[in-house]
């Protein structure tokens, strides 16, 4: 499948599901005190690492991007669903929300102080990966802090529905703690921190915390 296949597909199935997605998830995160925790280190970092802006990249409806504002941080959201990026808009009026690819940013060489990834490289095909983690370091000033959030585990199913049953075209890759901490090394990052959440065997969640180096 090439760039433009996955992408497309990614982009057309979100924006089919955006308004269903921000209903059904939009307080998902009162009852999630492990990624509630996650988040909250994630912006301890930023925070002593002297602040800036930080870019939720795949943000959705905007959910994280709120809860990382009511943090203290300056967030901002990245997605590649215009359908997504609508509804966000609408429900955070006070945030900024932007189209765009994490395969191609819009965004000035190390001009954040954080990004977070949040269940969003799940649709992202392994050969996309090292571009990805690439650009995410570009971004990044020296010292900038990076989590990313994903499915743990192994193997690829293919999602053609959900969020109440609309139609979707999307693949939904799982990956080992160590397989992207190790892609994470290799696009120049120190990882600090992998946290994996046994809440639920159907949808594990792996948390990896990186960094830019200072120099």
């Amino acid at each position: 499948m090439s760039d433009d296949d996955w992408l497309a597909n990614t982009r057309t199935s979100y924006d089919t599901v955006a308004v269903s997605y921000a209903a059904m998830l939009g307080d998902a995160l009162a009852d999630a005190p492990y990624e509630r925790g996650v988040l909250g280190i994630f912006a301890e970092l930023v925070h002593a690492g002297g602040g800036g802006p930080v870019a939720d990249i795949g943000c959705g409806p905007g959910r994280i991007t709120s809860h990382l504002h009511r943090l203290g941080l300056d967030p901002f959201g990245v997605d590649l669903s215009p359908g997504m990026i609508a509804v966000a808009r609408q429900e955070h009026p006070d945030l900024r929300f932007e189209v765009g690819s994490m395969t191609a940013l819009d965004i000035a060489g190390g001009a954040l102080g954080g990004l977070l990834a949040w269940f969003c490289l799940i649709h992202v095909p392994e050969d996309a990966i090292p571009g990805v983690l690439a650009e995410f370091h570009r971004v990044l000033r020296p010292g900038g802090v990076a989590l990313l959030a994903f499915h743990a585990g192994e193997g690829t199913r293919h999602k053609t529905d959900g969020y109440g049953g609309h139609p979707m075209d999307v693949y939904v890759h799982r990956r080992t703690s160590a397989q992207v901490a190790a892609w994470l090394r290799t696009a120049g990052f120190t990882v600090e921190l992998e946290m994996l959440h046994h809440g639920d065997a159907r949808k594990e969640g792996a948390f990896l915390i990186a960094r830019t180096p200072l120099h």
